[in-house]
């Protein structure tokens, strides 16, 4: 089957039966829907891009199943230089569409399982690995989007998934059958759930002998029986159902997430990738938050440098791009998204195949990308926020602008540089107001500090992989301490 065009991927959307709530409301059409609009059209790029010759270097690879080309997104890393595309990548769609393009879960879900389903297959004589490239075969052919699943709802975090008073808050096996599993729980923040054809689903934690049932991983189509999503609020979100542009922003592009419940749901044994094998569940986890450690390396200077953009666009509109603290400014809003590329960039190229021949990041320099991201971009934003001014967050409506006996007051009183007009000022105000306070800063903020894991996540995994008994080794030998 060829490669879908952005057509192509929205018509398929359409002919899925999802259950989804939204504010309230069971909506059957949401490819139209004014709130999930914006994010189809963020994860449609995915497909634009690959049609285009001058992208597809970085939107296309060689399948390692087929031989025949594929959108990345669905491609397993066949070395270091996959993993560099993959970062450049994601940084283009962040400059294109200044949100989350809602693929980069499905992708790093997909590296993860292959390789750590190679290599649970040769220690216990299962049959998961030829399964899920079975699976792929199919995304791959179908060219599907692909959301990954692993945040549960935790409860008591004090409390093992089966010490949990309720016993659904994790994902979990409720019935083993010859042809397959029912699962039962929910999982939370799910990244572009809407815009799905398939959703594949991995434990959140590393798991003992005692919860077993809750150490599975499988995919399902998204619009599986028993499946359901609730669509997630966001900051400013009914601005989308005005009907004006300028107050939203960013006016074409969005993103979202779902909480999604799994209510005794059905998966037959070939889309079944773990049932129990506990022993391998915090590897699991441990190469998913690698790779997806990896990918806010990408996606979040691709944000970043829309958000120096705007605030570039600002200080011209404003006058004050001159002014030498608004430069040195700048200049600091650069230092810090470069250096969030480099660390995405550095541990792609330090990579190292896994057993599989699928390719794995480094996991140290990984860690070190995220945690700078859990910073960066609060300070990205505090300064583009310091540029804009005040008015960032006092400027009349949209509707104001448009009145015919107050919007000329506003034309007049809210002109700065003669060159630039009143609305390109309120345009780009309106715009970084999205991505640093808006429904933007949910991917562009909030996302980096939680996202693939808070920073005390990456915390833990640095004092692991560090090898300080190495260093002091280093540092002994130096010091004449023999």
């Amino acid at each position: 089957m060829a490669l879908m065009t952005k057509g192509d991927y929205i018509a398929s959307l359409r002919k899925l039966k999802k259950r989804v709530f939204i504010m309230g409301q069971e909506v059957e059409n949401t490819v139209d829907h004014p709130l999930v609009r914006p994010s189809l059209n963020a994860c449609a790029m995915t497909y634009e891009l690959a049609q285009q010759p001058a992208y597809a270097d970085l939107m296309l690879a060689t399948s390692s199943l087929t031989g025949q080309k594929v959108n990345r997104f669905t491609h397993l890393h066949q070395n270091t230089a996959d993993l560099v595309a993959k970062v450049k990548m994601q940084r283009l769609l962040g400059q294109m569409t200044g949100c989350c393009f809602q693929r980069c879960v499905g992708l790093d879900a997909l590296n993860a399982v292959d390789s750590v389903t190679y290599e649970m297959d040769r220690a216990l004589g299962t049959e998961y690995h030829a399964r899920f490239r079975r699976y792929l075969a199919y995304v791959q052919a179908h060219d599907l989007v692909v959301d990954g699943a692993m945040t549960d709802a935790k409860g008591n975090r004090r409390l093992r998934p089966g010490q949990q008073a309720d016993p659904d808050l994790f994902v979990h096996i409720v019935d083993k059958r010859l042809d397959g599993i029912v699962v039962r729980g929910a999982k939370l923040h799910q990244t572009g759930a809407l815009n799905a054809h398939e959703i594949i689903v991995m434990p959140t934690q590393t798991l003992s002998a005692e919860d077993q049932d809750y150490a599975v991983a499988f995919a399902l189509p998204a619009d599986a029986a028993g499946v359901l999503m609730i669509f997630g609020r966001q900051p400013s979100d009914t601005r989308r159902l005005e009907g004006g542009q300028l107050d939203v922003g960013n006016r074409e592009f969005g993103g979202h997430e779902a909480v999604l419940i799994l209510d005794d749901v059905f998966v037959p044994w070939e889309r079944v990738f773990m049932a129990g094998e506990y022993a391998f569940s915090g590897l699991l986890v441990e190469r998913f938050a690698a790779y997806h450690r990896q990918s806010y390396g990408g996606c979040k200077s691709g944000v970043g440098d829309v958000v120096i953009g705007a605030a570039q666009s600002l200080a011209q509109y404003q006058g004050t791009d001159q002014a030498a603290h608004t430069r040195d400014k700048i200049v600091e809003m650069i230092h810090l998204n470069e250096t969030i590329y480099a660390g995405g960039i550095a541990c792609s190229v330090e990579g190292q195949a896994t057993a599989s021949g699928t390719y794995l990041v480094d996991l140290l320099l990984a860690n070190v990308c995220k945690l700078n991201v859990t910073r960066f971009p609060y300070e990205i934003a505090r300064l583009a926020q310091d540029i804009a001014g005040g008015l960032l967050v006092t400027l009349p409506s949209e509707k104001d602008l448009r009145h015919p006996e107050i919007g000329p007051y506003l034309e007049k009183y809210l002109r700065s540089v003669a060159q630039y007009t009143t609305e390109e000022r309120c345009r780009m105000l309106r715009l970084l107001e999205n991505l640093t306070l808006g429904p933007g800063a949910a991917a562009y903020l909030a996302e980096s500090m939680h996202g693939a894991g808070s920073p005390q996540a990456q915390r833990i995994m640095l004092a692991r992989l560090a090898d300080l008994e190495g260093r002091m080794r280093l540092a002994r030998r130096l010091a004449g301490i023999l």
